[in-house]
């Protein structure tokens, strides 16, 4: 699909196309290719990251006042487009997406100092301690205590489905700091360093055979108050806040689409029931892709975006699921192969049956069920879409 840019659009479009040329080496490309999970390995993320941020690229999505580019909401579309076409790796966005945004809005100059410049270079990997069991999607239920000891909170509690949590040397957290008043009122935001005593990560192992997830426990976590972003007790306005980049904070079109054309010509041409839906898909995700576009040039426009937007995380998540069902049905048995070794780009992983595009399949396939459960559920993104847009 093509979009009438301006001139200067364009400019900048084939400024980001001759950036990645140059900078995307065929590791990095090969690398991206063959992640199963959501997120590159911190192998590739780092370098990726590293190059990115040499160039003055890596938070585009930051304000100029905060170290972004000051780049418009057109220029951060084409700059993701751009990446998901060449085949970038996906970063994880739990530090630049996530906690930076908080702590450049919410923290103090001191937290701001310490932990931004860290974030951008790599050194602090981040991770999200906000699920618990029992507490997922209604996360005013958690139980995970902080209790003010002088200068430090004393931090107990168990985090689950904790994403990169074995690489990660921060934690960012909401906690109960008060059982007296109604639950939103009592949490709050911490940073915790993970090599802390009483810091323990237990791995998930998924139906797809990623390491992507984890368990935390913190049994006794002596946490300085300096952790604490934002006043105690402003936990739930800070998390409402994270979890709006969470859900929204990119376009999810670009990488579905680029995905979609990758399968397709790994596949060669489609017949029948296939081809039908290749062709479903490809409309769907070109149809949030106008959403999405129509969504960012109103928020250009200073205008609030309307409830339509609420839609993109679960049509994305759909369209996600659709498309690698779509590869475990083209490549037949040979999409089957599972491998237990990760990852699947490394030197030492068995001869795959087929390309190596056949041989990942099953794992992206298993993987991407988690779509329609993280950063919001199906049911609760429905939930909201019928308040919200229908009044119910």
């Amino acid at each position: 699909m093509d979009l009438a840019l301006t001139d200067q659009q364009c400019a900048f479009r084939d400024e980001v196309r001759a950036f990645l040329a140059n900078s995307l080496s065929p590791e990095l490309r090969r690398g991206a290719a063959l992640t199963s999970g959501v997120f590159a390995e911190p192998d590739i993320a780092r370098e990726w990251q590293a190059i990115l941020e040499a160039r003055g690229w890596l938070v585009y999505h930051w304000p100029e006042h905060a170290g972004g580019p000051g780049w418009t909401q057109i220029q951060r579309w084409i700059f993701e487009k751009e990446c998901a076409e060449a085949g970038a790796p996906v970063l994880p966005f739990m530090g630049l997406k996530l906690v930076g945004p908080v702590l450049y809005t919410f923290g103090t100059q001191a937290q701001q100092d310490q932990y931004l410049p860290r974030l951008r270079t790599g050194e602090h990997i981040w991770a999200q301690g906000f699920s618990e069991p029992g507490s997922g999607s209604d996360l005013a239920s958690l139980r995970t205590r902080a209790v003010r000891d002088g200068d430090h909170y004393i931090v107990s509690g168990h985090k689950i489905w904790t994403t990169q949590a074995q690489y990660a040397d921060r934690l960012f957290a909401l906690v109960r700091t008060d059982i007296e008043i109604k639950p939103q009122q009592g949490i709050s935001f911490l940073l915790i360093d993970m090599t802390l005593p009483g810091v323990t990560v237990k791995p998930i192992i998924s139906a797809s055979g990623d390491h992507e997830l984890n368990e935390v426990f913190l049994d006794e976590v002596r946490v300085p108050v300096s952790e604490r972003v934002g006043e105690e007790g402003q936990g739930w306005s800070i998390a409402k806040f994270l979890l709006e980049n969470e859900r929204g904070g990119s376009s999810f079109a670009p990488l579905l689409l680029a995905d979609l054309a990758r399968l397709r010509a790994s596949t060669g041409p489609l017949t029948g029931e296939l081809a039908d839906r290749a062709v479903r898909l490809q409309l769907e995700a070109e149809a949030l892709e106008m959403t999405e576009l129509r969504t960012l040039m109103e928020i250009e426009q200073g205008i609030a975006p309307d409830p339509r937007s609420l839609i993109t995380k679960l049509l994305a998540s759909e369209i996600r699921q659709g498309i690698e069902a779509l590869a475990i049905d083209a490549f037949g048995m040979a999409g089957l192969q599972l491998p237990a070794r990760r990852p699947f780009y490394s030197a030492d992983m068995p001869a795959p049956v087929g390309s190596a595009q056949v041989q990942i399949a099953a794992a992206r396939y298993l993987n991407a069920r988690a779509w329609s459960i993280f950063g919001g559920t199906s049911e609760i993104q429905l939930t909201l879409i019928a308040k919200a847009a229908l009044g119910l």
